[in-house]
């Protein structure tokens, strides 16, 4: 973090429960999925949404049922512990503004969540949130499955209100592609 002049380490703590002292509050925690008091990444998670800061997991182990815990908890996603600094600050930096981090680990631990609700998404549903979640605008999405663009648009409607209705909002973009990667309609190495 001493290398990098566009990010402010505030503080490193042992609890989620000392990031409540801490002034100013973080904009992003770097939190490790185990900590020392045994707590579970969805409360600690849930504690720093109400700091108003978003999490980045950091984690050298592979306890799926973790990684599954804090994703449904909303961590904007994964780094190993492993990873190079410069792949670490990377995440950090994307992360801090607000973009998800995923990767194989992250994707393969939602993939196996059999808690997540299922959406029901028709053959052609999962096809166009596949194109339209890995980026292609709805022009483009139109013409690779040969429909106008409104039926796109349409659909994009429909595949949200089924969300919706299976308990997993998807507001935007960056929420359809999380669905996406949870529902394995993505690799995760986009």
């Amino acid at each position: 973090m001493a290398s990098a002049d566009d990010l402010d380490l505030i503080a490193a703590v042992e609890t989620v429960d000392e990031l409540t002292a801490l002034d100013p509050a973080p904009e992003l925690v770097v939190l490790d999925l185990r900590l020392a008091d045994g707590s579970m990444p969805s409360a600690n998670i849930a504690a720093v949404h109400a700091l108003g800061a978003e999490v980045l997991i950091y984690t050298g182990g592979e306890d799926r049922r973790l990684i599954q815990d804090a994703a449904r908890a909303g961590a904007l996603g994964l780094i190993r512990k492993s990873a190079d600094p410069a792949t670490l600050l990377d995440a950090i930096r994307t992360a801090a503004a607000g973009g998800d981090v995923f990767g194989t680990d992250w994707a393969a631990a939602i993939d196996a969540d059999d808690a997540l609700p299922d959406a029901h998404l028709s053959a052609r549903e999962q096809e166009v949130l596949s194109l339209y979640a890995s980026g292609l605008t709805a022009v483009s999405v139109a013409r690779a499955i040969g429909v106008s663009r409104e039926t796109v648009a349409d659909y994009v409607s429909r595949i949200r209100r089924k969300y919706e209705d299976a308990g997993r909002p998807a507001y935007s973009r960056v929420d359809l592609y999380k669905r996406a990667l949870e529902d394995g309609l993505l690799d995760g190495s986009q």
